[in-house]
């Protein structure tokens, strides 16, 4: 791996793996559709007119109908139900669920008939990642914070469903476009929700928050989608995903480090039964097709 390619790894690693610290720091003043509506309007202010710029937007539009699908399984109801989560659940903790999301997106891709066979290596894979959330959910989380691990369920089923659905209907178009169209979507999408939910908020938010909503749009949404273009170029589309099984050490460490959350044993083997899965269900021993490695990676981030 050139020294490129490194600093093209690191720094998406951590735009991937922080953005459950983050998420946990602003819901602290702003109700989720609220902390939702922010993050997307000022990523789609970040990503609309670059995309414009490289003419990606018009041949999106002319395909509202499933980009606004996409952007509601992938965006406007797992984005919700994570920031709702993470009221309750510690921000590490959460990133370790939402690592299972390429062990269920191998699920998907199975029932729709467009993954092959996982083989026995898969299916132990689909095992060890199954057993290391029951670790997760049934020994390190508390009863009372089971639905809030629903919700993560949730988000993790959308982050599956949504690289299947542009595999199927928006592999031709520009990736760029798609992102842009998609938080413009729904930002629009949620500005009536927060008018007739919570509302505004009546003061600004502190400081922390302010900086964690713009780091949420900035860097862990609009500049991870650019470092993750980048990457793909320089490793290609395999090497360069295999960045998810790293994003969960990040939250973790960030949990940790900035905001005194704990690790217990069952933390540490949920998190090496859940990686060990994801990475055997998408290393099968056969090389997989191009189709067969989409779900492991998605084109928005957490």
């Amino acid at each position: 791996m050139s020294r490129r390619a490194s600093l093209l790894f690191a720094a998406l690693a951590v735009a991937w793996g922080i953005p459950y610290l983050l998420i946990k720091v602003a819901g602290v003043e702003l109700a989720p559709s609220t902390l939702v509506l922010a993050r997307t309007a000022l990523a789609a202010v970040l990503l609309l007119p670059l995309a414009l710029l490289r003419g990606q937007v018009g041949p999106v539009l002319r395909r509202w109908r499933p980009v606004l699908a996409y952007a509601v399984v992938e965006i406007v109801v797992p984005w919700f139900f994570l920031a709702r989560a993470e009221q309750e659940l510690p921000s590490s903790t959460t990133g370790l669920l939402i690592a299972a999301v390429p062990l269920v997106a191998v699920l998907v891709a199975l029932v729709t008939g467009r993954a092959e066979r996982l083989g026995g290596r898969g299916w132990l894979g689909l095992a060890a990642g199954t057993a290391g959330v029951a670790a997760l959910v049934g020994l390190d989380v508390r009863g009372s914070d089971l639905g809030a691990v629903a919700e993560v369920g949730v988000v993790v089923l959308g982050y599956a469903i949504g690289p299947a659905l542009l595999a199927r209907w928006l592999g031709d178009v520009g990736g760029l476009g798609v992102m842009a169209v998609s938080v413009t979507m729904s930002a629009l999408l949620y500005v009536p929700v927060v008018l007739l939910g919570p509302g505004l908020p009546t003061a600004l938010p502190s400081t922390r928050v302010l900086l964690s909503v713009a780091v949420l749009a900035a860097v862990c949404t609009a500049a991870a989608f650019l470092l993750l273009f980048a990457l793909v170029g320089e490793l290609g589309p395999v090497r360069a995903l295999s960045v998810v099984y790293v994003n969960p050490l990040v939250a973790i460490l960030a949990g940790v480090t900035l905001l005194g959350e704990r690790i217990s044993t069952w933390t540490v083997l949920g998190f090496a039964l859940v990686l060990a899965g994801s990475f055997l269900v998408t290393r099968p021993a056969r090389a997989r097709s191009a189709e067969g490695v989409v779900p492991a990676g998605r084109t928005v981030t957490p």
